[in-house]
């Protein structure tokens, strides 16, 4: 959906970037990187992030409003990859600027501000109980938007009529006996995206597993007997 926004809603004019464990405050807004010289000396000096990137994107065209998508923008450690730029993130106030540590050219050098045609879009998976959530400073600066699993994307997709049921039963279980804490943990379309062969495999290589993890780890824990019991059934579809 965030590279179809970019195509049509954006006229092509973004960027999707991932973030993971290992990114950092140098490599997201901007810090001293290696460069190459004649004398094959090590030197260093200041090199924009992904973040500085977009706003030098964005600043070409103030009239053509820019998208920056980050995509698994909750396994990194936000707060710090961000720094002082979170004080950018207010919609509010739209102006602000902070200073940094070293003069990254233009059109920034070492003031820095975020125009206000880039737009920040991030995507997360809630089901990922192994990672952190968000800050609650950094909360605060996103709306958030919560996208179910829909069968429409499978009828989209040409899923098998095996994968639909297999969907249908999960939702209507998680619907009718997930607490609210645990509702985010429905399997997304991923799992049932079969497009008419080897369904069996896929449920029982990808969900399956899943499924018993969740109660293994104590996920599921007041509906665990109810999710025995579907596991039970893919067993019977597939055997």
């Amino acid at each position: 959906m965030a590279t179809e926004i970019i195509k049509n809603i954006y006229q092509g004019k973004g960027t999707t970037i991932q973030f993971h464990p290992g990114t950092t405050y140098e490599t997201f807004v901007g810090g001293l990187a290696p460069i190459n010289n004649s004398a094959q000396s090590l030197q260093f000096a200041p090199r924009p992030g992904k973040l500085m990137n977009a706003v030098i994107e964005a600043s070409k065209n103030p009239k053509q409003k820019y998208l920056l998508h980050i995509d698994e923008i909750n396994r990194a450690d936000l707060a710090k990859v961000l720094g002082e730029a979170i004080f950018l993130l207010e919609p509010s106030e739209p102006h602000r600027e902070v200073n940094v540590f070293y003069d990254f050219g233009a059109p920034s050098h070492n003031r820095f501000k975020l125009p206000e045609n880039l737009h920040i879009l991030g995507t997360m998976n809630s089901a990922d109980r192994s990672i952190a959530i968000l800050d609650v400073a950094v909360r605060r600066r996103f709306a958030f938007v919560p996208l179910w699993p829909s069968l429409e994307v499978l009828d989209g997709e040409k899923a098998s009529e095996t994968m639909k049921e297999a969907f249908l039963r999960l939702f209507t279980l998680f619907v009718e006996e997930a607490p609210n804490d645990a509702f985010a943990l429905m399997p997304g379309h991923a799992y049932f995206l079969d497009k008419g062969k080897n369904t069996g495999t896929l449920l029982n290589t990808g969900l399956k597993p899943l499924l018993s993890e969740y109660i293994q780890q104590g996920y599921v824990s007041g509906f665990a007997d109810e999710i025995r019991a579907y596991i039970e059934w893919i067993s019977s579809i597939t055997e």
